[in-house]
């Protein structure tokens, strides 16, 4: 796990890749990479709804220089999936580094058996069922129903059909969900942090600069790491957290995985 931080999130995006060893131990030469940041919000970057878009760029920008085939930028949005693409900044900022961006429709979702213990078939959107690569690059902020939303909980945007359903057992869920995307890399983008209010937010009292990437291979630890440091939220809150470390998706123990400290 690498801890960025710096004022530039671009900076932060090359400083903590390279130290996870450098953007091509993920990426080969050829690779269909897709990056999922969340777009899920008609929100602006500073509002801190949606990833940063700078943090999406470079990430397309380093994926093509490692020479991947192709890079999609993409999600699920909850708004219209335009006015949030287009005003979070991110297809824009994908685009001019050579992304393509592919907003959701109904006709290119595919009924997909998850085979969870909670989740079985649901309609995926079909970019997600064709990567070679997949980066998660969620957005660290509250959430009023499971306290915090962080990478796990991203994979919700991979989704169509009803997915408040979900919220009837949310743990098992995201534990069913991590379990079908298993990412290439997770970036948590904590450069601006939604504290209060999610995960829509919207009032700028409700954001803390923190200036902060958290990298690494393991989502587990990532999200908690990310949900003790900035809400004291531990497993015992966060029940998906154990269950997805039962399940052999990673550790919890985020204390006992080797960290590095950058300042960018």
């Amino acid at each position: 796990m690498v801890i960025t931080q710096g004022d530039d999130p671009r900076q932060l995006v090359r400083k903590g890749v390279e130290g996870l060893g450098g953007i091509r131990r993920f990426i080969s030469r050829g690779d269909v990479v897709v990056i999922k940041p969340n777009i899920a919000w008609d929100r602006t970057s500073e509002q801190a709804a949606n990833t940063n878009p700078e943090v999406v760029a470079e990430m397309v920008r380093l994926c093509l220089e490692a020479g991947a085939k192709k890079v999609v930028v993409t999600d699920v949005s909850c708004n219209d999936p335009r006015r949030c693409f287009a005003r979070s900044g991110i297809a824009a900022a994908a685009r001019t580094e050579g992304a393509e961006v592919i907003l959701p429709e109904g006709r290119k979702f595919k009924e997909v058996d998850l085979q969870g213990d909670v989740l079985s078939a649901w309609p995926v959107f079909e970019p997600f069922l064709a990567a070679d690569k997949m980066i998660n690059i969620p957005i660290a902020k509250h959430h009023s129903l499971t306290g915090v939303t962080l990478g796990m909980k991203n994979w919700y945007g991979i989704l169509g059909g009803l997915r408040n359903r979900l919220h009837q057992r949310i743990h098992e869920s995201l534990v069913d969900l991590a379990d079908f995307m298993r990412p290439t890399l997770t970036i948590i983008d904590a450069y601006r942090v939604l504290m209060r209010n999610g995960p829509t937010g919207g009032d700028l009292a409700d954001v803390a600069l923190k200036k902060t990437l958290v990298a690494g291979t393991d989502p587990v630890a990532l999200d908690a790491y990310i949900a003790k440091a900035y809400w004291d939220l531990d497993s015992r809150t966060l029940q998906y957290l154990k269950l997805a470390q039962d399940r052999g998706l990673g550790t919890l123990r985020f204390e006992n995985v080797r960290t590095r400290l950058v300042n960018a």
